[in-house]
């Protein structure tokens, strides 16, 4: 996964395919949040100033900033309460793009491609953590196996292998029938560096996923791994390697004990959609056009992205009543 996402020229988001748009025919593969409607920025950008304030830090800093679209969205709405924004991105394609559309904000906007070793501030990462690489875990007739990829003997086709493992999910999964699963040691290792790098701020994470109990249901017995292009969803990544994405759903409790583990405090975990509503999105949608408002409710709507989509805020040091999480808040289901 690491491989087809992100081998230099040729992995996903190495190449200069074109990845984030509304509609196929731009040659875009998939849309998010910020690309569906401007509120998405102006509604999260009352949490960002809110924590900004609470931590007494004025930087930013955002991991796979995608298009841009968000930073704008961000700047625009945060104004001098933003000294410096940072961008955390590996994609050389996708960095030319956010530079032309952040081109007016000059040198508030850096772009750095690994953090450093001391950084304050708030985070966040949309659509971040769910295209960071798996490892994926099948119970054929009730042994464990990792599951790999290899060449098929005589030629140059992909295909699964298994072969014996230690790994286990987090839980037991209950019964005896064929299972297939992942673990997320790189998104928990990267919250654990994060977590050791962050002296002051906090950081807010939006991306499909589940609790543990949701993630390792019985009955979620094909796994969570997809594939996108095209604005069209498959579940083969051995197909097509390197032009279209491949994301698998964020396990949300192993997030929310590794920032623990590292000695962050969870602020909250919500739906997107309930998320938005304490931000002020329903007011930002009264102001605006008709079709600004249409295309909002797909950001909140529970058959849209308003139930799949979760947000968890962790921060450095005792945990505060962060406005995005004060109705609603479901970190008890973690």
């Amino acid at each position: 996964m690491a491989q087809a996402l992100y081998t230099p020229g040729l992995g996903y988001y190495a190449n200069d395919l074109r990845k984030l748009g509304l509609m196929p025919g731009s040659g875009s593969d998939f849309v998010t949040a910020p690309e569906l409607s401007p509120l998405f920025g102006r509604a999260l950008a009352a949490q960002l100033a809110q924590a900004l304030e609470h931590t007494q830090t004025d930087e930013v800093w955002e991991f796979g900033a995608g298009s841009g679209a968000l930073a704008l969205q961000l700047l625009e709405a945060l104004g001098d309460k933003v000294r410096r924004y940072t961008i955390v991105d590996l994609s050389g394609a996708l960095r030319a793009r956010q530079q032309q559309t952040l081109e007016k904000f000059g040198e508030r906007v850096r772009w750095v491609s690994e953090l450093p070793a001391h950084m304050q501030g708030v985070v966040v990462g949309n659509e971040v953590l769910d295209a960071m690489p798996v490892q994926l875990l099948a119970r054929l007739d009730g042994v464990w196996h990792e599951r790999g990829v290899a060449l098929e003997p005589g030629s140059q086709r992909l295909v699964w292998q298994d072969r014996p493992t230690s790994l286990r999910p987090p839980v037991e999964i209950e019964g005896r029938h064929d299972y297939v699963s992942e673990i997320h040691p790189q998104a928990e290792a990267y919250i654990r560096t994060l977590a050791g790098r962050l002296q002051r701020g906090a950081a807010f994470f939006i991306d499909y996923g589940f609790p543990e109990a949701e993630y390792y249901h019985p009955q979620r017995h094909m796994g969570t791994v997809m594939c996108h292009r095209a604005h069209q969803a498959d579940t083969d990544p051995l197909a097509d390697v390197g032009l279209k994405d491949i994301t698998a759903h964020v396990n949300f409790t192993g997030i929310a004990l590794a920032a623990q583990e590292a000695g962050l405090g969870v602020l909250g975990y919500a739906t997107q959609g309930r998320f938005l509503l304490n931000c002020g999105l329903p007011q930002l949608m009264e102001q605006a056009e008709l079709p600004v408002r249409t295309q909002a409710h797909k950001l909140i709507m529970e058959h849209e992205m308003g139930e799949l989509f979760k947000v968890i805020g962790l921060t450095v040091g005792e945990p505060w009543l962060a406005l995005g999480f004060s109705a609603g808040d479901r970190t008890h289901t973690l």
